[in-house]
């Protein structure tokens, strides 16, 4: 499973699969949120350690791309 996962959309779907959907209108709230419901079901023990990081390096890097465009913004 963890090698599917190289996208925010693939952390998405793998959320969704547990039925957590995440919208919050401004996708860096949107990352943040995910990265704790990520921890939520992984605390749970319902996805691996490696499933777990993986999506982890993912969500950390689409909050530093995000972050950075907002820096530059103002």
């Amino acid at each position: 499973m963890d090698e599917n996962i190289r996208t925010l959309y693939d952390v998405q779907q793998l959320l969704k699969g547990y039925g957590i959907f995440v919208h919050l209108g401004k996708r860096l709230w949107d990352i943040e949120l995910m990265h704790e419901e990520l921890i939520r079901i992984h605390d749970a023990r319902l996805i691996e350690d490696k499933v777990f990081q993986t999506a982890a390096l993912v969500l950390k890097r689409e909050h530093r791309y995000e972050q950075a465009k907002t820096d530059e913004q103002l």
